[in-house]
């Protein structure tokens, strides 16, 4: 007892020399760094974030991240601008590809590979997939963190198919699809062929197949865009394809943006089909396994007669905003540099299945025999690399993206309402327009 009563007074007499506070048998730690992660991850995912979160915060004991769902990439992105007006902005912030430019334009980010010399993190940024570092690098800077990074596949129910003696091409057209969904429904084997979210992805996602452009000035790469390009035949044979599948009853609506729904009609055999992000490949694996059948996927389909250029990547990146202490942006970077590197990048792409960004992540899940094990987590991975890097693939960049999202969406509403597709699409491409210029004249007050 004496012995423990000198050690306190030994530690009280300390403290009281450099000023620090005491409790018996205790002298407290550094206070930890706080870092606020918003993120637009809901379902399953939420929880295998707040892991990785857990588990970063272990190996970093002086610092805290608190992540949190924001809801969707809109509602997140929006929540981010308010409360960086009101001088609350969050550390780091997921970022959906379609506001990059906005993100750039709103002055309110730190530049990932400034923040990364700054603070004397080392990148090899060799090691990212070519296509990922296409798509985000602007102006030739990389100003966010490549991480959840998607492309859309074709799933469909395998059990389903086999049953009707039905068989999809690895690489199908639209008319593919037409033809197995008619056999599919016409043989009481499903109410609908296919289903996917009413939502402006997917048309971008066939316009970056077949080559085009979906505004000027090269998909807004070569300078601020001028206008959409609404109206080529391409658009016009996307549409319509999407209009027939619509009146033959073919494609069954979840709503916009209902991803959630589109997965119920899709695992409960109401569609044999289902065009989605591939970051829905291990929660539908999980419930088609649970309702007894097997899903397979596929790529997308394309219209017939063209060529594959391949898809744009979508999903979110990591930013991070910069009115923080420096020892508050040093931690946020950090967090981010241990989120990019490649174990975890295995783990998320496992957990999910947003495609590795880091050719090392690839190279160990290929040594592991991992896509041979998983080919529906190889799917869209071999769809990126077949890829050719043009404008059209590497997706539109521009301000006012939400606003043309929009536009693109409500002439699809008006067309199975009853407008013709051309009447529709001049409709379309005219508002898509005046807001792209719209988003330019404020921005430059």
């Amino acid at each position: 007892m004496k012995f423990k009563k000198l050690i306190v007074k030994s530690l009280l007499v300390s403290c009281l020399l450099v000023g620090l506070p005491f409790h018996e048998g205790l002298v407290y730690a550094q206070e930890k760094v706080k870092v606020n992660f918003w993120h637009a991850m809901g379902g399953w995912r939420i929880e295998v974030i707040d892991r990785m979160v857990a588990d970063f915060n272990l190996q970093h004991p002086g610092i805290e991240v608190k992540a949190e769902f924001k809801g969707g990439y809109d509602e997140t992105f929006i929540a981010t601008m308010a409360a960086a007006k009101a001088g609350k902005a969050p550390h780091v912030v997921m970022v959906v590809q379609y506001s990059t430019q906005e993100a750039i334009d709103s002055g309110i980010f730190g530049g990932a590979e400034e923040l990364l010399n700054r603070f004397g993190f080392k990148v090899n940024w060799a090691d990212y997939i070519d296509q990922v570092l296409h798509t985000y690098r602007v102006g030739g800077k990389l100003y966010s963190f490549p991480w959840a990074s998607s492309t859309s596949v074709l799933f469909y129910n395998k059990t389903m198919l086999d049953k009707a003696g039905q068989k999809l091409p690895y690489k199908p057209t639209f008319n593919d699809i037409i033809q197995v969904g008619r056999t599919l429904v016409k043989g009481g084997h499903t109410r609908h062929a296919i289903t996917w979210p009413l939502h402006y992805w997917f048309v971008e996602q066939w316009m970056a197949q077949a080559g085009q452009n979906l505004v000027d000035n090269d998909n807004g790469w070569s300078g601020r865009p001028t206008k959409a390009n609404l109206t080529s035949d391409a658009v016009k044979k996307i549409y319509e394809w999407w209009k027939q599948l619509n009146d033959e009853r073919l494609w069954v609506n979840p709503g916009r943006v209902a991803w959630g729904e589109a997965v119920r009609i899709f695992v409960s055999g109401e569609a044999a089909m289902f065009i989605s992000s591939t970051a829905h490949v291990a929660l539908l694996q999980k419930e088609a396994s649970e309702k007894g059948f097997q899903v397979a996927t596929t790529y997308i389909p394309i219209l017939d007669g063209t060529k594959r250029n391949g898809c744009s990547i979508g999903g979110g990146t990591l930013w991070i905003t910069k009115d923080h202490p420096d020892k508050e942006l040093k931690a946020a970077t950090e967090f981010v540099f241990w989120l990019s590197e490649t174990a975890q990048t295995i783990r998320w792409h496992q957990n999910t299945g947003y495609f590795p960004v880091k050719k090392t992540a690839v190279d160990a899940l290929k040594k592991e025999g991992w896509f041979v094990a998983q080919p529906n987590y190889k799917t869209a991975f071999d769809q990126l690399l077949e890829t050719v890097s043009i404008p059209a693939t590497r997706g539109a960049v521009f301000g006012g993206f939400r606003e043309v999202i929009d536009h693109m969406e409500t002439g699809f509403e008006k067309i199975v309402g009853g407008e013709p597709v051309p009447k529709a699409l001049a409709d379309m491409s005219e508002k898509a327009t005046k807001s792209i210029k719209e988003y330019q004249r404020l921005e430059r007050k």
